[in-house]
This record gives C-alpha cells, sequence and structure tokens, in this order.
C-alpha cells in the first residue's frame, strides 16, 4: 500500500524539504529500526528556508496527548508563536463539534482561530468559542452511496456512519463513538444517502466506514482498489475505520486554499502529523515533521522527525523554531 500512496505524493512534490524522495515500502522503520526517532528524542533541526508564516498541526496523535489534553508547555509554544506573527492552523478529521478539545488554547490564541475540519472537508471560525462553517466541499450522496453499496459487497460486516454538518448518522451495526451524543440517529443508511438532506443532517462531509475484523491497512488497501472512485479514502484511527470525503478534498487541498487566501507560499508552511490522513498535507507542507509515534508510511515518507505526541513533538520543534 505504501507504494502507492508514497509514488502519489512524490510524483506531486518529488522535491519538497522535509519529504524523502526514496521512501519505499522496504524503507519503512519498525520500533526496533535505527531510522525510528526514539519517543523523547529531540527534534530533527529543520533545513534553511524561510521562517515559517504558518503552522499546521493535526490534532490527535500530534498536538494532543494520549488523554486528548494539550500540554501547557505546546499551548505556551504555540502562543509564543502567535505573537511573534506566525499563524496557528489546526487540520483535522475531527468534525467541527469535537473543537472543544482544544478549547482553551483556542481562547488564548489572538485574532479569529480558524481550523480545517473532517480531513479538509469544512473550514470552520471558532471565533468566541462559537463554531460558523466557512467553507464546506461536501461529499455527493449518490458517491457515497456507491462507496456503501461497494464496500458491502467488498467487505462483508461492514458498518457505517454518515457525518454531515449538523450532526452524525450511525447504521445500526456501527459502534458509536460517543454514546448519548445529541446530535446522533440511528438507522440504514441507504435511505438517507439515496434521498434529499433531511431536517437536521444537512450536506454530508465524510462517511466513515468500520470493521470490526480487519487489519486497518489491509482494509484501507480494498476499499481504495475497490471503491477508490467514490470518493477520497484514507484512515487516522489505530482500528479499522476509514474515512472518506469528496474526490480531491483532503488536508492538503484545503490548507493550500487558506493559504492562499491569506497570503501565505506553502514554502512557508510548517506542517506535523502522525497518519495517513496527514500524508498530503506533509507532501504540501515547505517543512514537514512526523511525530515519533506516526504510522510507518508516515515516517517513511518524511524526512523529519520530532518527539512523540506524548512527549510534546510539536512544541520541541516551535521552540527551536523562535530561537
Amino acid at each position: 500500500m505504501c507504494a502507492g500512496i508514497c509514488a502519489k505524493i512524490m510524483a506531486v512534490t518529488p522535491t519538497y524539504p522535509g519529504i524523502l524522495a526514496d521512501a519505499r515500502p522496504d524503507s519503512l522503520p519498525d520500533s526496533g529500526s535505527p531510522d525510528a526517532l526514539p519517543v523523547g528524542s529531540p527534534p530533527d533541526r529543520p533545513l534553511p528556508r524561510p521562517r515559517p508564516r504558518l503552522i499546521a498541526t493535526d490534532l490527535d496523535g500530534t498536538l494532543l496527548r494520549h488523554d486528548k489534553t494539550v500540554s501547557g508547555r505546546t499551548i505556551s509554544a504555540l502562543l509564543a508563536a502567535a505573537r511573534a506573527g506566525i499563524h496557528c492552523l489546526m487540520v483535522t478529521g475531527r468534525p467541527a463539534r469535537w473543537m472543544t478539545v482544544v478549547g482553551e488554547l483556542i481562547r488564548r490564541l489572538p485574532g479569529s482561530p480558524v481550523a480545517i475540519c473532517a480531513n479538509g472537508a469544512t473550514v470552520v471560525d471558532l471565533r468566541h468559542g462559537r463554531q460558523r462553517l466557512m467553507d464546506v466541499h461536501p461529499l455527493d450522496r449518490a458517491d457515497a452511496l456507491a462507496m456503501v453499496h461497494a464496500l458491502r459487497t467488498a467487505a462483508p460486516g461492514v458498518s457505517f456512519a454518515v457525518e454531515s454538518t449538523h450532526g452524525i448518522h450511525y447504521d445500526p451495526d456501527y459502534p458509536p463513538f460517543f454514546p448519548g451524543d445529541p446530535t446522533a440517529t440511528t438507522g440504514p443508511v441507504d435511505p438517507l444517502l439515496a434521498s434529499a438532506p433531511a431536517p437536521g443532517h444537512g450536506p454530508v462531509v465524510k462517511l466513515l466506514a468500520h470493521h470490526r475484523e480487519l487489519d486497518p491497512d489491509d482494509f484501507l488497501a480494498l476499499a481504495r482498489r475497490t471503491a477508490g472512485g467514490h470518493g477520497q479514502i484514507t484512515r487516522s484511527s489505530p482500528s479499522a475505520l476509514l474515512e472518506v470525503s469528496r474526490s480531491g478534498v483532503s488536508k492538503a487541498t484545503t490548507l493550500a486554499r487558506h493559504c492562499a487566501r491569506i497570503g501565505i507560499r506553502r514554502e512557508e508552511v510548517i506542517a506535523f502529523g502522525d497518519m495517513p490522513n496527514d500524508l498530503e498535507m506533509l507532501a504540501w507542507a515547505g517543512t514537514s515533521y512526523a511525530m515519533a509515534n506516526a504510522h510507518p508510511e508516515v515516517l517513511a515518507a518524511t524526512e523529519l522527525h520530532t518527539a512523540s505526541n506524548q512527549d510534546d513533538g510539536v512544541a520541541a520543534v516551535v521552540e527551536t523554531l523562535l530561537d
């Protein structure tokens, strides 16, 4: 699987600093490899380039610790960067309604904090603790339904959830993220996708596919092979959970659009990530760091590595930018 994805990334940006031009499946470091950065190690020094004007960081497994908090050190580093005129942008697979996890950081950042959510499907204004959708790139319902049919045939036992701008709808067999979620509804997804948006659902921003038994990477490869024409398929969970966005929509595409809007060049962007859904963003940014805890494919595709999310790897790099 790595060969296809890494080759695609290299074909688009073969010479960007921080991304290896010769990433190969046989170069994937395992936990005992000398190429893998030990947890707690200092970050690799970035290559010479213009000082970054924007920090683009993933959340889960990157900015957030295991307990889903942002450490005091990380908050201090990002606030110092903001005071130095560097934009701080969160780029996550999470839906907008789950951004309360970084509420303290958002409240303390100057200006009007913005986040890219749902793997690039939405851009959210987080001002004053409120959430306003600034931009939406919805997944066509016909494509989502075709994806459901294709995966049910290819992977019996799969279940689905539909993430919309208003909440989430679960297949009866889908394991809910948060029992008691007030936005959640339950029922077969097929009728929901076969009709116009029902009141309270809104445009589809992400289709989720879960399998209880398949290996996560094998499930991703199978889905791309059998249903890749119907959407952008990726994953960010340690379980066999796939995330499907509209074709051509990723963290990278929406980040590029946002940077163009505010006059920042890709060479002025530094990005952090840990999972396959971060690969396009890490390839696009001028400087890219993988976390020490990153998926092997992400470690193989990036030249620069930092400490783990649990050891404040993002803060460790940001602090060096301000030296």
